[in-house]
């Protein structure tokens, strides 16, 4: 009987998943909001979903993978640092919670998504790529040479982290003026003197002509060309991927974006990084969890 692949991917108020076949084919996919303020009601609702799969389809041998945000363990069996969110999270081997008889790989959410897009989606069989997410954050993840880079302790990848401005505000991760503070959702009512406090709301009021959102998102999404700048010069990819809920704003991102990169961008000869937009939506890092369980499955026969 062929085996089925379950990417579950957690998120912050979210749990995705998706069954994909040894075949390749998506069989299943879904997604439910859990309680945030219950404790640990993601936990719950994970397992019921991973039951409720079991018993759909009994005759297919089951391998698991799941994202979420935060660093992996060195292990690679659970999440080790999370702080202020999630809580029970870190430290929790998601093999002994779903009591599952294979070790369950756990993948930082942006890795996770990166896997997913090389894996099915816009960057299908790509070797250098870099993948930003735009949204209350941002995310980031990197392939270089065919290898996802996790660094010494999981780190890597961090790229909305970058320092852009010495003398700025910090941020979570205590970088001065980072790429997440200049264009990440999170920090809107703070960059528009709390004229708005969402980058939709912000984008739109640029649509329709205020000039204060127009500088405001132009000086955005200068600052996101320079970032991605900095990122072709280290890493030389082949494609930068854009995913998150920013990057539905469709045009007027990547027009501007384009254009700031023309300015930017190291060119050599004739060649470009293309600029792509994510493709498999929120699946994104279910999809990247479910390879992952398959290339563990591979490793482990």
């Amino acid at each position: 009987m062929e085996k089925f692949a379950l990417g579950i991917d957690l998120g912050g108020t979210r749990v995705k998943h998706v069954l994909v076949s040894e075949s390749g084919q998506t069989v299943d996919q879904g997604a439910h909001d859990f309680k945030q303020h219950e404790t640990m009601d993601w936990k719950s609702s994970i397992q019921y979903m991973v039951r409720q799969i079991q018993d759909r389809f009994p005759d297919h041998p089951l391998s698991i993978g799941l994202s979420a945000p935060g660093l992996v363990a060195l292990d690679g069996l659970s999440i080790r640092h999370m702080p202020g969110r999630l809580q029970g999270l870190e430290g929790l081997v998601w093999t002994e919670a779903l009591n599952h008889p294979a070790p369950i790989p756990v993948l930082n959410d942006a890795h996770s998504a990166l896997l997913g897009e090389v894996w099915r989606g816009v960057a299908r069989g790509m070797q250098n790529v870099v993948m930003i997410t735009l949204g209350t954050g941002v995310g980031g993840a990197a392939m270089v040479d065919g290898h996802l880079l996790k660094g010494h302790i999981g780190r890597a990848g961090h790229l909305g982290h970058i320092s852009q401005q010495v003398y700025g505000p910090p941020d979570i991760c205590r970088t001065p003026g980072s790429l997440e503070w200049n264009i990440g959702n999170c920090t809107i009512k703070d960059r528009t003197n709390g004229r708005f406090t969402s980058t939709h709301d912000l984008v739109q009021a640029s649509i329709e002509g205020d000039p204060f959102a127009k500088g405001v998102w132009e000086r955005s999404v200068r600052y996101l060309a320079a970032g991605l700048t900095s990122f072709i010069n280290i890493l030389d990819p082949e494609a930068i991927v854009i995913g998150g809920g920013i990057a539905e704003s469709g045009r007027t991102l990547f027009e501007p974006l384009q254009k700031a990169l023309n300015e930017m961008e190291w060119h050599v000869q004739d060649h470009r990084v293309s600029i792509l937009k994510a493709s498999l939506g929120e699946y994104a890092g279910a999809y990247g969890a479910a390879f992952q369980s398959l290339e563990n499955q591979q490793i482990g026969t």
